[in-house]
Protein backbone atom coordinates (compact mmCIF):
# COMPACT_ATOMS: atom_id res chain seq x y z
CA UNK A 1 0.00 0.00 0.00
CA UNK A 2 1.31 3.36 -0.59
CA UNK A 3 0.71 6.05 1.88
CA UNK A 4 0.22 9.81 0.58
CA UNK A 5 0.34 12.50 3.25
CA UNK A 6 -0.94 15.99 2.67
CA UNK A 7 1.90 18.67 3.95
CA UNK A 8 0.27 20.97 6.32
CA UNK A 9 0.99 24.97 5.49
CA UNK A 10 2.76 25.48 8.63
CA UNK A 11 4.81 22.39 7.83
CA UNK A 12 5.18 24.67 4.11
CA UNK A 13 6.02 27.59 5.71
CA UNK A 14 8.73 26.34 8.38
CA UNK A 15 10.45 24.11 5.61
CA UNK A 16 10.35 27.07 2.92
CA UNK A 17 12.00 29.44 6.07
CA UNK A 18 15.02 26.29 6.32
CA UNK A 19 15.38 26.44 2.77
CA UNK A 20 15.61 30.21 2.50
CA UNK A 21 18.16 29.73 5.32
CA UNK A 22 20.18 26.91 4.17
CA UNK A 23 20.91 29.15 1.07
CA UNK A 24 21.31 32.72 3.00
CA UNK A 25 22.72 31.82 6.54
CA UNK A 26 20.86 32.61 9.43
CA UNK A 27 21.79 36.53 10.07
CA UNK A 28 19.18 38.76 12.17
CA UNK A 29 16.79 41.55 10.28
CA UNK A 30 17.10 44.82 12.04
CA UNK A 31 14.44 47.39 12.32
CA UNK A 32 15.67 49.01 9.39
CA UNK A 33 15.85 46.09 7.20
CA UNK A 34 12.20 45.53 7.78
CA UNK A 35 11.42 48.86 6.62
CA UNK A 36 13.56 48.29 3.35
CA UNK A 37 12.26 45.07 2.62
CA UNK A 38 8.87 46.11 3.16
CA UNK A 39 9.52 48.86 0.81
CA UNK A 40 11.01 46.86 -1.94
CA UNK A 41 9.35 43.50 -1.78
CA UNK A 42 6.10 42.12 -0.98
CA UNK A 43 4.20 39.51 1.18
CA UNK A 44 3.93 36.28 -0.76
CA UNK A 45 0.24 35.99 0.90
CA UNK A 46 -0.53 39.07 -0.33
CA UNK A 47 0.71 38.73 -4.02
CA UNK A 48 -1.13 35.74 -4.19
CA UNK A 49 -4.59 36.96 -3.22
CA UNK A 50 -4.20 39.62 -5.52
CA UNK A 51 -2.79 36.74 -8.43
CA UNK A 52 -5.82 34.27 -7.50
CA UNK A 53 -2.91 31.95 -6.41
CA UNK A 54 -2.74 29.44 -3.44
CA UNK A 55 1.15 30.22 -1.51
CA UNK A 56 0.46 26.72 -0.77
CA UNK A 57 1.06 25.76 -4.76
CA UNK A 58 3.58 28.51 -4.62
CA UNK A 59 5.47 27.27 -1.61
CA UNK A 60 5.66 23.69 -2.93
CA UNK A 61 7.16 25.27 -6.65
CA UNK A 62 9.69 27.30 -5.10
CA UNK A 63 10.45 24.24 -2.74
CA UNK A 64 10.63 22.02 -6.08
CA UNK A 65 12.81 24.51 -7.57
CA UNK A 66 10.28 25.91 -10.21
CA UNK A 67 9.60 29.32 -8.54
CA UNK A 68 13.03 31.39 -6.94
CA UNK A 69 12.69 31.61 -3.27
CA UNK A 70 11.68 34.27 -1.31
CA UNK A 71 14.23 37.20 -1.74
CA UNK A 72 13.76 37.86 2.28
CA UNK A 73 12.13 36.55 5.57
CA UNK A 74 11.04 39.89 7.30
CA UNK A 75 11.95 39.03 10.86
CA UNK A 76 7.95 38.55 11.51
CA UNK A 77 8.68 35.57 9.38
CA UNK A 78 6.83 36.96 6.43
CA UNK A 79 8.53 35.95 2.78
CA UNK A 80 8.99 38.40 0.98
CA UNK A 81 9.08 38.33 -2.88
CA UNK A 82 8.92 40.75 -5.63
CA UNK A 83 5.70 41.87 -7.36
CA UNK A 84 6.33 40.56 -10.50
CA UNK A 85 7.27 37.44 -9.29
CA UNK A 86 5.15 35.29 -11.38
CA UNK A 87 6.24 37.70 -14.29
CA UNK A 88 8.67 35.01 -16.41
CA UNK A 89 6.73 32.58 -15.51
CA UNK A 90 3.57 34.11 -17.60
CA UNK A 91 5.68 34.96 -20.25
CA UNK A 92 7.59 31.54 -20.91
CA UNK A 93 3.46 30.59 -20.83
CA UNK A 94 3.74 29.00 -17.55
CA UNK A 95 5.91 27.56 -15.24
CA UNK A 96 6.37 24.00 -16.69
CA UNK A 97 7.97 26.36 -19.79
CA UNK A 98 10.01 28.56 -17.82
CA UNK A 99 12.95 26.85 -16.98
CA UNK A 100 13.87 26.03 -20.47
CA UNK A 101 12.91 29.49 -21.79
CA UNK A 102 14.72 31.28 -19.09
CA UNK A 103 18.11 29.33 -19.99
CA UNK A 104 17.67 30.05 -23.71
CA UNK A 105 18.41 32.89 -23.46
CA UNK A 106 22.42 31.91 -22.85
CA UNK A 107 24.01 30.47 -25.74
CA UNK A 108 26.15 28.57 -23.53
CA UNK A 109 23.91 25.77 -21.65
CA UNK A 110 26.00 25.48 -18.80
CA UNK A 111 25.82 29.36 -18.23
CA UNK A 112 21.81 29.53 -18.32
CA UNK A 113 21.74 26.64 -15.85
CA UNK A 114 24.33 28.27 -13.94
CA UNK A 115 21.87 31.41 -14.27
CA UNK A 116 18.67 29.48 -13.26
CA UNK A 117 19.75 28.10 -10.22
CA UNK A 118 20.99 31.50 -9.52
CA UNK A 119 17.49 32.50 -10.18
CA UNK A 120 16.12 30.05 -8.44
CA UNK A 121 17.95 31.27 -4.97
CA UNK A 122 15.90 34.25 -4.94
CA UNK A 123 19.28 36.08 -4.31
CA UNK A 124 18.98 38.14 -7.52
CA UNK A 125 17.35 41.13 -5.14
CA UNK A 126 20.39 43.20 -6.79
CA UNK A 127 17.80 44.11 -9.51
CA UNK A 128 14.50 46.12 -9.68
CA UNK A 129 13.13 43.62 -12.12
CA UNK A 130 14.71 40.23 -12.68
CA UNK A 131 14.53 38.97 -15.88
CA UNK A 132 17.10 37.29 -18.25
CA UNK A 133 17.83 40.55 -20.36
CA UNK A 134 18.46 42.39 -16.98
CA UNK A 135 20.49 39.49 -15.43
CA UNK A 136 22.87 40.02 -18.24
CA UNK A 137 23.50 43.54 -18.87
CA UNK A 138 24.03 43.80 -15.42
CA UNK A 139 26.84 41.55 -15.86
CA UNK A 140 28.17 43.30 -18.73
CA UNK A 141 28.08 46.47 -17.01
CA UNK A 142 29.84 45.58 -13.58
CA UNK A 143 32.38 43.74 -16.33
CA UNK A 144 32.63 47.39 -18.00
CA UNK A 145 32.95 49.32 -14.85
CA UNK A 146 35.27 47.10 -13.28
CA UNK A 147 37.82 47.29 -16.55
CA UNK A 148 37.55 51.23 -17.02
CA UNK A 149 38.16 51.69 -12.80
CA UNK A 150 41.51 50.07 -13.78
CA UNK A 151 42.41 51.55 -16.79
CA UNK A 152 44.85 54.55 -15.82
CA UNK A 153 43.71 55.91 -19.64
CA UNK A 154 39.41 55.66 -18.98
CA UNK A 155 36.87 57.98 -20.09
CA UNK A 156 35.39 59.25 -17.09
CA UNK A 157 32.39 60.81 -18.92
CA UNK A 158 32.03 57.16 -20.49
CA UNK A 159 32.57 55.29 -17.30
CA UNK A 160 30.13 57.03 -15.22
CA UNK A 161 27.69 56.74 -17.96
CA UNK A 162 28.41 53.05 -17.44
CA UNK A 163 27.63 53.71 -13.86
CA UNK A 164 24.40 55.25 -13.97
CA UNK A 165 23.08 52.72 -16.18
CA UNK A 166 23.84 50.39 -13.40
CA UNK A 167 22.07 52.67 -10.13
CA UNK A 168 19.39 52.49 -12.57
CA UNK A 169 18.67 48.72 -12.38
CA UNK A 170 19.93 48.12 -9.11
CA UNK A 171 18.23 48.82 -5.70
CA UNK A 172 19.79 50.16 -2.44
CA UNK A 173 20.32 46.84 -0.67
CA UNK A 174 20.22 46.81 3.09
CA UNK A 175 22.70 45.85 6.16
CA UNK A 176 21.27 41.99 5.39
CA UNK A 177 22.87 42.04 2.31
CA UNK A 178 26.09 42.70 3.33
CA UNK A 179 25.55 39.40 6.04
CA UNK A 180 24.35 36.78 3.47
CA UNK A 181 26.32 37.87 0.59
CA UNK A 182 29.48 38.01 3.05
CA UNK A 183 30.93 41.58 2.36
CA UNK A 184 30.14 44.45 0.07
CA UNK A 185 27.60 44.27 -2.72
CA UNK A 186 27.94 45.14 -6.64
CA UNK A 187 25.89 48.75 -5.76
CA UNK A 188 29.08 49.93 -3.15
CA UNK A 189 31.68 48.29 -5.23
CA UNK A 190 30.53 49.77 -8.80
CA UNK A 191 28.08 52.37 -7.78
CA UNK A 192 29.54 54.26 -4.37
CA UNK A 193 32.85 53.47 -4.53
CA UNK A 194 33.44 54.02 -8.36
CA UNK A 195 31.71 57.96 -7.93
CA UNK A 196 33.98 58.55 -4.69
CA UNK A 197 37.19 57.43 -6.30
CA UNK A 198 36.06 58.75 -10.10
CA UNK A 199 34.57 62.89 -9.52
CA UNK A 200 31.78 63.07 -12.54
CA UNK A 201 33.78 65.27 -15.19
CA UNK A 202 32.11 68.84 -14.99
CA UNK A 203 29.41 69.36 -17.85
CA UNK A 204 30.17 71.64 -21.16
CA UNK A 205 29.19 75.17 -19.90
CA UNK A 206 29.75 74.87 -16.78
CA UNK A 207 32.02 77.18 -15.01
Amino acid sequence: MTWRFIVPETDLKQRLAERFREVNGDHPMTAADDAYVSAQFVVLEELCAVRSRDPEDVRRLMLDGRLPLPGYLRSDGAEMVPADLFALADEAGGVDLLEAWFTAHWADPVTGKAEWNAYLSGQYVCLHSVTPAGIRRKDQLTAAIGAAADDPDTDAVRLHALVDELDALEPAFTAYDRLRFGGPTSRDTCIDAVRARFPRPDRPGRG
